[in-house]
């Protein structure tokens, strides 16, 4: 995403919580809650169906060779969820047969580096001291060139896919040995958040959510390069899928929220719209930082987010 926005931005810890101190909300982002409040709580998102997949469907799952690294065993899969195989690192604890918590963890669309499954795998190998077993998937966006060659009329269908893809991701999460489907939690950045909490909301595994930088309509962030040839169909047929319809239905799963004070991509509106769409076991957290979100301090809040809500030790 080269091209953006100008984007309304909150200078750091106003408005939202820091740090785990709860929320602080200013007069300005608090009329905003109520106003997004208003308009979406009449909202829904649509049926199931349209996200259908065969469950007894094989995964093919594939691996392609592992590693120790310290308490943790990684492993280089391929799944094929939808008809194309997905990249994926699976890690879990060296040893010990459980119960384990789960967390599926989805990428961001950024640095070349990280715009893949390598993005969480550092703090995959350390919770998986703890006792966690995590499958990190590789979104479509993992593509070389996948913004710029997209075809914005195919966007709604592959929209529709990436879901499948995250919800068998998920099934093949949860089938792994020892897995305590009582402890499952997802994590994404970007696009990996926006999709990653479509998925959850159909199928509500997940116990608890961290969306890192998601904004809550597709078209904030798909029409900074290509224009559909009818402009007001695509944006009418994406606004039925939009993320910010689902995010509601993750309750009573508690959601955190991370977002970033100099974010080119996800103003202070978006990021209070959909704060104001969740359910009420929430919190938002904003940093000093862009859309990368990069600062020590956000991967440790996120980490101990994630020890409190999936008990570990």
């Amino acid at each position: 995403m080269s091209e953006a926005k100008d984007p309304v931005t909150l200078p750091p810890s106003s408005g939202f919580f820091s740090r785990g101190r709860g929320i602080r909300m200013t007069g300005y982002v608090g009329l905003l809650l109520f106003a997004f409040a208003s308009v979406f709580a009449a909202e829904s998102p649509p049926p199931a169906d349209l996200f259908a997949y065969d469950k007894t469907a094989p995964l093919n799952v594939q691996e392609a060779g592992r590693e120790t690294r310290g308490a943790a065993l990684v492993r280089d899969l391929t799944f094929t969820p939808a008809g194309k195989p997905v990249k994926a690192y699976l890690v879990s604890p060296a040893t010990g047969s459980g119960p384990h918590a789960a967390i599926l963890y989805v990428h961001w669309l950024g640095d070349p580096k990280t715009t893949n499954r390598t993005q969480f795998l550092d703090e995959a190998v350390t919770l998986a001291g703890r006792g966690v077993v995590s499958l990190l998937v590789e979104g479509m966006w993992a593509e070389p060139g996948w913004y710029k060659n997209r075809i914005p009329e195919e966007d709604y269908a592959h929209a529709i896919r990436q879901v499948i893809e995250l919800r068998r991701a998920m099934d093949l999460l949860l089938a792994q040995p020892g897995i305590d489907p009582t402890r499952v939690a997802l994590v994404g950045h970007d696009f990996g958040a926006m999709y990653g909490m479509m998925a959850e909301a159909l199928d509500r595994r997940a116990k608890t959510c961290v969306f890192m930088a998601p904004t809550p309509h597709f078209v904030d962030w798909f029409l900074f390069r290509q224009q559909p040839k009818d402009l007001e169909s695509y944006k009418a047929q994406l606004a039925t899928i939009d993320p910010v319809l689902f995010v509601g239905k993750l309750a009573p799963a508690p959601v955190f929220f991370q977002f970033a004070s100099r974010d080119f991509y996800v103003t202070a509106e978006e990021a209070a719209e959909f704060y104001a769409a969740a359910g009420p076991r929430k919190q938002m957290a904003t940093y000093d930082a862009d859309h990368g979100l990069h600062p020590p301090e956000v991967a440790a809040d996120r980490v101990a987010w994630l020890v409190r809500e999936l008990g570990l030790k």
